[in-house]
This record gives structure tokens, sequence and C-alpha cells, in this order.
């Protein structure tokens, strides 16, 4: 799986408050289509983003939700994504979305017959779309993961709390787990999840995030040019 590019797709990128924004869509879909013509594949996986904050805060307004409950909403929220991004990928992709990353046939077939896109989505309560991310990475032996959402870098704390927060272009994940935490919960939101970080650390990935907002940003990254983002690494 040489030259095969790891990239979690924030879901609020896809679907923000405004609705669908399907002219971001197309303009990913262009420049992975151009990277792909480069002999590039890529595994992308869709995250639940706004949408999925909205339908949990919405059912919970409606009954008490346990965990479980939440994760599942947005668990469905992702693969309904997924089945979006795979539909505008529908040429370059394997026509069945990976919804559980340990499955071995999936990661012999996605790619069997000259697929360049696997898509991927939520999995089970307790694990975010980062952390299946982190898992695909470490099943095809890819060392980074692309990290798209709506952020340019990770800070220090929360810029928009604090006044004086300082972007990281570069940290390690001793560090930066200790900005996140260690635990999951359905609805947060995170630079990089805490359980997506632990297994990063321990699988040494490399992990890449930027704005996604900024596609000229991210072909730079492809093109081995200076780029916005931080890198998180051991």
């Amino acid at each position: 799986m040489k030259n095969t590019y790891i990239i979690s797709l924030g879901g609020s990128l896809i679907a923000p408050k405004t609705g669908i924004d399907w002219k971001f869509l197309k303009k990913f879909r262009e420049l992975i289509i151009k990277q792909i013509k480069t002999e590039k594949k890529f595994v992308i996986i869709a995250g639940g983003g706004h949408m999925a904050r909205e339908y949990i805060e919405a059912a919970s307004k409606a009954t008490n939700l346990t965990n479980d409950d939440k994760d599942w909403l947005g668990i469905h929220t992702t693969r309904l994504n997924a089945h979006l991004i795979k539909t505008i990928f529908r040429q370059y992709a394997h026509p069945r979305i990976n919804k559980n990353p340990n499955t071995k046939a999936d990661l012999k077939t996605h790619f069997k017959k000259g697929e360049k896109i696997m898509v991927a989505a939520g999995w089970r309560p307790g694990w975010s779309t980062d952390y299946v991310a982190t898992i695909l990475a470490g099943r095809l032996n890819a060392k980074t993961v692309i990290n798209l959402s709506n952020i340019n870098y990770v800070y220090d704390k929360d810029p928009n709390k604090f006044k004086d927060a300082k972007k990281l272009e570069n940290i390690n994940w001793k560090d930066f787990r200790k900005i996140v935490g260690n635990k999951w919960d359905p609805g947060l939101n995170a630079p990089f999840d805490p359980v997506a970080s632990k297994n990063s650390q321990e699988l040494g990935l490399r992990v890449v995030i930027m704005n996604g907002k900024n596609l000229n940003n991210l072909e730079k990254y492809f093109q081995g040019k200076k780029f916005k983002g931080t890198i998180i690494e051991n």
C-alpha cells in the first residue's frame, strides 16, 4: 500500500451549520482526483461533525440518553456522510463503505480491482472516526494520518476562551495528550480525540492537523512544500 494517504475528514467540512457544503465537496473531489492521477491512493474516513451534535442535542431534549445512544447517533451520521463521499467518488472508490476497521477482508477487497479510494465511517460506541483512522493506518502500514478540520493549528489552550493561547506547529504525543486528556465523550470537540491520540502514540504515527477548507494548503502538503498546520509525532 505504497503512496496511500489516510484522511480523517471532519464532518464540519462536509456539512457545517449552514448545510451540506457542495462547493467544498466539489473542490475536494477535484483535488483528490488530481492526486490519484499521480499514483496516490486514499482512505477517507468521514466524521459526523455538527450534524451528529444536532441529532444528539435533539434526542437529549426529548429524553434521557445513554452514552451508547449518543455514540450510535454519531456513528450513523458518519455513515450517511461517508455514503455521500463514496457517491461523489463513485468511479474511483470501492462500492462498500468500511464500517469495521478490523475486518481483514475489507482491506483486501477495497483496492483489489484497481480502486483508488476506500471510504470509511464510524465503527462502534466508544470510538471516534479519528480512532478508526489510526486503526486503518496501522493495518495498512501507513505512517501518517491527515486530519482535516476547521482549524489552522492546534493551540496550547482554547483560543476562543484565552487570548494568550499559542499555536503549535510541532508537538509530541506526550504533550499533546496533556491538552486533550484521556477520556472519550460523545460529541467531544477536540483537535484529535484522546483515544485516537493514545493509539497514535503507541503506533508511532504522525498526525497532521490542518484546515480542510484551505485545499491549496492541502495540495502543498501533497507536493512536499511548506504548509500551515500542526504536526504531532513521538
